[in-house]
């Protein structure tokens, strides 16, 4: 009963029924091979046999007659002498050979370099890759194995992963600085990909292309760099601000009032922001007096005005009757 219920093959053939399958198992359960069957392998497509566990032949695309003369190692296997004339049981594996593009990859987190200007840069990248089965019996060895299919979303995790372990590899060995990285981005894909090729052929894959879009920095690094972007166009920082306060003038003139006021506080704040700044980063002069503190650290009153002055209604200050700003704090009077 167990012989009437097999059935016997007489063409094994696959079509792929969707993108993104890399190994197919042919169904054989409860199936056994004719002597003289078909085997149809078609372009952009491998085959192999597997008896008892072990790859036994491999075929490109054609079509063929099975035999002792198209399954030499087979044969040698099933200890046949000149042909077989009874069905024989054996797995088949079809493996896709296209080439998988638009393949993702990029850094889940920001990866940390070492960089002659910055000293220790953190930096992520991203772009897009394609590769294909080379070999096989490798890939059959190690990836696929057994299952009945393989599928591209399987081995995602593993190749993104390792060409980000590679990318850290050739940006620590590079001497190029980070912010020469994007005239140079072509470059150092070229050496990421060489460096990933003997990689992929330990799986049984050919890296067939490998994109760098984009290299950056995390968001708050990127906007230090940005200030400090900001800071090397300006320049001279009591140029600028001579300037912002010669743009400011015109405004200030152009109201009365109450904007007018608001106008001079804004004046008088930049003024003193910017006299400040001067004045931070400008060196003390040798033997200049420094300011000394009343002992205690009792709070100092203001001197009384003379006829001519009034007290500023903002920071205390004393200034002249007729003021209509003060000349400390740029207050309104």
């Amino acid at each position: 009963m167990s012989f009437l219920s097999k059935q016997f093959i007489d063409v094994i053939q696959w079509t792929e029924p969707e993108d993104g399958i890399l190994a197919y198992r042919y169904p054989m359960e409860d199936m056994e091979i004719q002597n003289g069957g078909k085997l149809t392998v078609r372009e952009s497509q491998m085959a192999i046999f597997v008896n008892e566990g072990k790859i036994a032949d491999v075929f490109g695309p054609g079509l063929y007659t099975l035999n002792t003369q198209t399954l030499p190692i087979l044969t040698y296997l099933m200890n046949w002498d000149k042909a077989f004339k009874s069905p024989f049981k054996s797995d088949v594996y079809y493996f896709s050979m296209r080439v998988e593009t638009d393949q993702r990859w990029g850094t889940a987190t920001p990866i940390t370099i070492r960089d002659k200007e910055f000293g220790a840069v953190r930096m992520r990248g991203y772009g897009i890759y394609a590769y294909k089965i080379a070999d096989p019996k490798v890939f059959h060895q190690k990836i696929s194995g057994t299952r009945d299919i393989y599928r591209v979303p399987d081995l995602e995790g593993q190749l993104r992963n390792t060409i980000v372990a590679r990318m850290t590899d050739t940006f620590a060995q590079s001497t190029v600085p980070f912010l020469d990285m994007a005239a140079n981005q072509q470059e150092l894909g070229d050496k990421i990909a060489a460096n990933l090729k003997p990689s992929f052929a330990d799986f049984g894959l050919s890296l067939e292309s490998f994109v760098m879009e984009n290299i950056s920095l995390p968001d708050e690094l990127q906007k230090m760099l940005d200030q400090r972007i900001s800071m090397n166009m300006i320049g001279d920082m009591g140029k600028y601000t001579q300037f912002q306060v010669a743009q400011s003038l015109p405004v200030a003139a152009a109201n009365e009032g109450g904007g007018a006021a608001g106008v001079g506080v804004g004046l008088g704040a930049g003024l003193a922001m910017g006299q400040t700044m001067m004045n931070a980063m400008r060196p003390p002069e040798p033997g200049a007096p420094q300011a000394s503190q009343p002992s205690g650290g009792a709070p100092v009153a203001p001197a009384a005005p003379s006829a001519g002055t009034k007290f500023c209604i903002n920071c205390g200050k004393p200034v002249p009757k007729s003021a209509k700003f003060c000349p400390e704090c740029g207050g309104a009077q």
